[in-house]
């Protein structure tokens, strides 16, 4: 007689992802580290997820891609399952959240109205989610008003920016920008200097410096339409794919970079950079 295999009576599609994670989530039968799991502890892992698709594209690594989306799916369905288990919604909901959500704010596509190009979407955009805040009774009526505090920092800094540039309050071009950011760095500058000479007060205007000059090149990035976390993650490519074949010249010629002068390593820096 065959073995009971309970995964052959698992349905296809999304209900068997639903039913995996109802499996893994029950208290008796389940996964114990599944059950023991809550929204707060799932939540870093959702954000990891959603980087790895990034990182997926980035590389244009399609069948990367497919299994990412698949990461990315099973932590909808496993904040859903919480959800569901507190009686507070479920799967179900979330599509039908999503799908009227996405009716509402494209009456051009779904309701015959019309818009001129994207940038005019773009506005109409934000005006369905401001009234939609105020069909809530959120009472904020600042431009930056919905902004998430829990996004990475880079990305929060851009959206203000791009809410105050709303309401007109931005640079009229990129020149001035660049001149905030080298004004940005002479400040940074002084308060090394600052901390160096044992300045009361002075790391934490180092800190706040700091954090103005990053906000501020946000702010150039932004003038540029580039996007900000594909741009740094394309450096820290560049940076790991250079800095990997320094280490393998440095490993067959010299036995590795460690012992060697800061003059040495730059010299392996600029090979790499010749060769490609």
């Amino acid at each position: 007689m065959a073995e009971h295999d309970p995964v052959h009576e698992l349905p296809d599609g999304i209900d068997g992802l639903l039913a995996i994670m109802a499996r893994l989530r029950d208290p008796e039968r389940g996964c114990p580290w599944d059950v023991k799991q809550t929204f707060a502890t799932i939540a870093p892992y959702t954000v990891e997820e959603a980087y790895e698709v990034a990182d997926a594209i980035d590389r244009h690594d399609l069948a990367e891609l497919r299994d990412e989306l698949g990461d990315l799916l099973l932590q909808v369905v496993f904040h859903a399952r919480m959800a569901q288990e507190q009686g507070a919604f479920a799967f179900a909901d979330v599509v039908a959240a999503i799908n009227d959500k996405m009716v509402r704010r494209h009456p051009h596509v779904f309701a015959g109205a019309s818009v001129e190009d994207a940038e005019a979407q773009t506005a109409a955009w934000e005006a369905q989610k401001r009234q939609e805040r105020a069909a809530r009774g959120e009472v904020d009526e600042s431009a930056l008003a919905g902004i998430a505090r829990g996004l990475p920092e880079w990305q929060r800094a851009v959206k203000l920016q791009k809410r105050a540039a709303s309401v007109g309050f931005d640079w009229p071009g990129i020149d001035p920008v660049l001149a905030k950011l080298h004004e940005e760095i002479d400040e940074v500058r002084a308060e090394f200097t600052a901390v160096a000479n044992g300045e009361p007060d002075a790391h934490a205007r180092l800190e706040e410096e700091i954090g103005d000059l990053l906000f501020v090149a946000a702010n150039v990035a932004r003038h540029g339409k580039v996007d900000v976390g594909a741009a740094l993650r394309r450096a820290n490519l560049k940076f790991e794919r250079r800095f990997r074949a320094m280490e393998a010249l440095a490993a067959a010629e010299r036995g590795g970079l460690s012992g060697l002068s800061l003059d040495e390593q730059d010299a392996y820096w600029e090979r790499v950079k010749r060769d490609e």
